[in-house]
């Protein structure tokens, strides 16, 4: 990856998208290795009978140790979350691929993901978030592969409706959407070895798949050093700008 990094698109919009992190060469040798985790072959269509099967990535090693220590990766977070505020990530952990046939529910609201820890190990959702999300696509996305739908510069719709309290994850879904309805949608669309940064408030969400070919795409939390919060001079503390 050569190209600048938009930062004032990413305080803007919510949403960066880094092209070409590392080779798609490298996010194909990723792809082969969960079609053989999943059990199944890009050969074989009739094995393809749900419409999400979840694979992980089992120890950060190989092609994936090469997509979570790219530079490229590294300077981005550095500039968005500031130098010493972001942890490097030990595997890209959950990885949903989304196949195409007929959705059996909706899994595709509107939403943020939780972003803060609680005493007994469990995740909720805050105005205080100690996460960001990044989006690794291991396989080719266009228009109709069920690429990730994404809310534009709903990350301030979100920022002005939660404080730093819980809210109850029945409600979260809800409350994102309403807040965040007349925003502008851009879809997570690219090839293998791209990556997507998203501000921990943009509301995103999944889309069906009308394609012919499944979509493979990790999605991982990034941890902050420090919860984020109004006071953050980062990109991430756009938020609360007026």
């Amino acid at each position: 990856m050569t190209e600048t990094l938009d930062i004032e698109a990413f305080m803007s919009d919510g949403y960066l998208k880094l092209e070409q992190v590392v080779p798609r060469e490298v996010g194909d040798e990723a792809r082969q290795l969960l079609w053989r985790q999943l059990g199944l072959s890009p050969q074989d269509p009739d094995g393809w009978s749900e419409p999400v099967r979840w694979a992980v990535d089992p120890d950060g090693a190989g092609p994936f140790r090469e997509l979570l220590t790219s530079p490229a990766l590294a300077a981005a977070l550095d500039r968005i979350c500031g130098v010493g505020g972001w942890l490097p990530r030990g595997t890209l952990g959950n990885i949903p691929v989304r196949f195409p046939v007929p959705p059996t529910e909706d899994d595709r609201g509107w939403h943020i993901d939780a972003n803060t820890p609680l005493p007994d190990g469990s995740w909720t959702v805050t105005g205080r978030p100690h996460t960001m999300l990044l989006l690794t696509l291991l396989s080719d996305v266009g228009p109709h592969d069920a690429p990730t739908r994404i809310r534009v510069g709903s990350h301030r719709d979100v920022a002005r409706a939660l404080g730093p309290d819980p809210v109850d994850f029945a409600e979260m879904g809800a409350l994102v959407d309403r807040v965040s309805a007349g925003r502008d949608v851009a879809y997570a669309t690219g090839a293998p070895g791209d990556m997507y940064l998203l501000h921990p408030f943009t509301a995103h969400a999944a889309d069906v798949h009308r394609g012919t070919t499944p979509r493979f795409m990790a999605q991982s939390p990034v941890m902050l050093t420090s919860p984020l919060n109004p006071a953050s001079s980062s990109p991430l503390g756009c938020v609360w700008e007026d």
